[in-house]
């Protein structure tokens, strides 16, 4: 099997389904998306932003705003990713069902990780809003730009986390990917603090992650911050994005197609 030898008509397919199921609970899912990040920019923002002030020469809404909206991008495609994507696969058959279709498994995971991007970016579109209104946005002359690195951040996390959908046996098992990966970089990545408030190991390790780049991306596009090697840190996200979606497309096939 040739990972990337996809049709874009199956691929949209996929992704259009997904859609069209995903409109009729459309103001619920976007409630889950939308509220823990909100609470997190106005807890925190306001509430521990009036004691810190500044954090790396910004105000620490605005140093905050960046980060929720690259964490929400990354929790949103995962959540897509494991639970709705294992319900799909394991649960309803629905991977099974196209699969009689003249759709291939790798174009199943290609639509799977473009649809969860895309809840990434409709979800963080709503957050970037927010950020907006309570002041969390210094530079909208460079802020829309953030939106497509909130789609490449959300192929980035997608990838990885339909290769863990594929050899899931059960929702349990998602546990293990939370707690060894998905929370590490929540707390350890600058989404609250620089990076170099941390020990020189555990930076170099942070450079290595995703939402690292992904916010080394996002936080200068927000704010008065300098970007530095841009390349590098897109490069990174598309290097995930690709080899999440390549390990997926095998793991997946040798599941369901043995």
């Amino acid at each position: 099997m040739k990972a990337f030898n996809l049709i874009p008509n199956h691929v949209l397919a996929v992704w259009r389904r997904n859609f069209l199921v995903w409109k009729k609970l459309a103001a619920v899912s976007m409630l889950g998306n939308f509220g823990d990040p909100f609470l997190y920019l106005l807890g925190l923002g306001y509430g521990l932003g009036h004691y810190i002030g500044e954090m790396g020469g910004i105000p620490y809404m605005a140093f905050l705003a960046s980060g929720i909206l690259c964490s929400s991008a990354m929790n949103t495609a995962t959540f897509e990713a494991l639970y709705s994507a294992f319900t799909r696969m394991n649960q309803q058959g629905t991977w099974e069902s196209i699969l009689a279709t003249p759709i291939r498994i790798q174009e199943i995971i290609a639509g799977e990780q473009m649809w969860a991007a895309t809840k990434s970016l409709i979800s963080g579109t709503a957050i970037f809003i927010v950020a907006g209104l309570l002041g969390g946005i210094q530079q909208w002359d460079t802020a829309l730009l953030a939106l497509p690195v909130i789609f490449l951040t959300g192929l980035a996390f997608a990838g990885p986390a339909l290769a863990i959908c594929a050899i899931s046996p059960s929702y349990d098992f998602f546990l293990y990917y939370f707690t060894l990966a998905v929370t590490p970089m929540f707390l350890f990545c600058g989404v609250f603090y620089p990076l170099d408030t941390l020990p020189a190991f555990a930076q170099l390790l942070a450079q290595v992650l995703p939402l690292t780049h992904a916010v080394a991306l996002i936080r200068p596009l927000l704010t008065e911050m300098p970007l530095t090697m841009p390349w590098l840190h897109v490069s990174v996200l598309a290097l995930y994005a690709a080899a999440g979606f390549t390990l997926a497309a095998h793991l997946a096939a040798r599941r369901l197609l043995r």
